[in-house]
């Protein structure tokens, strides 16, 4: 459950709703260009982040100067400020406006073929390109969509963002009523989509590589795939340069060998490759402001600790 609310709770959901009447009023482009250069303050002068940032990059990319390293750094502020704004808008454009938002997309072929099995579908990301955008896609689309999220720390701007969902057709389910909701979502043929890249205490995880460095990692898509036979497949909203997005599907091999542990870190695995493939091709769109390797086993040898 998210912690009580407090004044400055209260002042930022004012600020954010007074942001979003403001942004609503000017054109898209116009608006997304202004969360870009805010959010680019946060990298400089302002700092937010940016040593974790930085770190980050530059562990993940060792053949890269300074100056690249920097150039991503900011860019990635700038993508995080253009996601934000599009997120928050994405209530008043509906559902035509996140389908018109969509250039191209590949793959459409194995999100038909899961569902063609009526066993339900389980969608795996990261927090790449516009995740928010990717599930409201789907049920525009006419995709039952589940959707598994994690409290907010502010629940005003939780609320909003839980309403702004069900306003474009996806079910919230909070991660800690996946065990019991999950398995009646996919027996009633849904497509129930989870953020793969952010280790929790309390919550079901393994440890596997991304970018070589053993990262924990949700394993609950991969247990609900082996034990209700239920395909697994990864998506990825990426931007392109004209603002609008390609949206990539990539179906992830569930295979049951009879050792479930085994079974499970292997798919966990597969996923956790899959979102590092694409962080490769633009890293300027990845969330770096996570620490995304602060909790690993204790048995880690210093050069593939957390760079942080």
């Amino acid at each position: 459950m998210p912690r009580a609310l407090s004044l400055a709770d209260r002042a930022e959901y004012l600020a954010l709703r007074g942001m979003i009447a403001a942004l609503g009023a000017v054109p898209w482009e116009r608006a997304t260009r202004t969360g870009a250069r805010l959010a680019a303050l946060g990298y400089r002068p302002l700092g937010i982040r940016r040593r974790t940032v930085e770190r980050q990059i530059a562990a993940c990319f060792p053949d890269l100067g300074a100056e690249d390293v920097r150039r991503i750094a900011r860019a990635s502020y700038e993508h995080l400020g253009r996601v934000t704004v599009e997120t928050a808008l994405l209530g008043k454009i509906g559902r035509e406006g996140a389908l018109s938002l969509v250039a191209h997309v590949e793959g459409w072929d194995a999100v038909e073929r899961a569902l063609a099995l009526g066993r339900g579908l389980i969608l795996v990301s990261g927090h790449l390109g516009n995740w928010e955008l990717g599930g409201a896609y789907l049920a525009a689309r006419g995709v039952p969509m589940d959707v598994v999220v994690r409290w907010m720390g502010n629940r005003l701007f939780d609320g909003y963002l839980s309403r702004t969902r069900a306003r474009l057709g996806m079910t919230v389910v909070r991660d800690r009523d996946a065990v019991r909701r999950v398995p009646r979502s996919l027996r009633a043929n849904r497509a129930v989509a989870f953020l793969t890249d952010q280790g929790v205490r309390r919550l079901a995880s393994t440890y596997v590589p991304f970018f070589g460095r053993p990262a924990k990692t949700p394993r609950g898509p991969a247990v609900f795939a082996l034990r209700w036979s239920v395909p697994v497949v990864f998506g990825a909203m990426m931007r392109r340069s004209d603002g609008r997005y390609d949206f990539h599907f990539e179906e992830i091999p569930v295979e049951s060998t009879g050792d479930r542990e085994a079974d499970v870190d292997r798919v966990v695995a597969l996923y956790a490759l899959a979102l590092e493939r694409w962080v490769r091709r633009a890293p300027e769109q990845y969330f770096w402001q996570h620490r995304r390797w602060k909790r690993q086993p204790a048995n880690t040898p210093p050069e593939l600790r957390d760079p942080v």
